[in-house]
């Protein structure tokens, strides 16, 4: 069971669902257009984007791509 929690499979549902939060979290933030959050919002794009690559990365490991 140890091993199940450490799976490449968990790992990949875990990437996805926090960068579904993190989508929530900046559309929510991007629509109270306050000055002072510009930085807070920059920062939480760049995350989203680095959750992305390793989501991609990740996608690619476990099923990939067969030859033509």
């Amino acid at each position: 069971m140890d091993q199940n929690l450490h799976s490449p499979q968990r790992r990949l549902i875990e990437l996805r669902i926090e960068h579904a939060d993190l989508d929530e979290l900046i559309d929510r933030n991007g629509a109270d257009e306050r000055p002072g959050d510009e930085l807070a919002i920059r920062r939480l794009k760049k995350r989203r984007l680095l959750l992305r690559d390793q989501i991609a990365r990740l996608e690619a490991e476990l099923d990939p791509p067969q030859p033509a």
